[in-house]
């Protein structure tokens, strides 16, 4: 059975403010589909280079995952997140600034 979804404008607004609790600063980049877009979160290290987080399937367990997908340049993970949007106009991206990459995703549900 396919696990419940909540709506991603939903997500994304507990998610901002679960950032902000953590006095992590955070930003959207792309504003997707509220209903049913994916969701990508760049994390800037404020060093010159990001790391890019997407939620993916598991097709073992059925289950959707946070997993680091690229890390590098600022500038190259920038041009990765346009170029998903270019073939995802739902998609919705979020940048957070952390030197120590903290993003939160996979704790407290998230």
């Amino acid at each position: 059975m396919a696990e419940p979804r909540l709506a991603t404008g939903i997500w994304v607004s507990a998610y901002l403010a679960r950032l902000g609790q953590a006095n992590i600063p955070a930003y959207v980049l792309a504003h997707g589909d509220d209903t049913a877009g994916a969701v990508m979160v760049k994390c800037a290290r404020l060093d010159g280079n990001a790391d890019l987080w997407r939620r993916e399937w598991d097709l073992e367990t059925d289950t959707r995952h946070w997993r680091l997908t690229e890390t590098g340049p600022e500038r190259d993970i920038d041009a990765a997140i346009q170029r998903e949007r270019g073939f995802d106009p739902d998609l919705w991206a979020i940048e957070i600034e952390s030197r120590e990459g903290r993003t939160l995703l996979g704790e407290d549900g998230l």
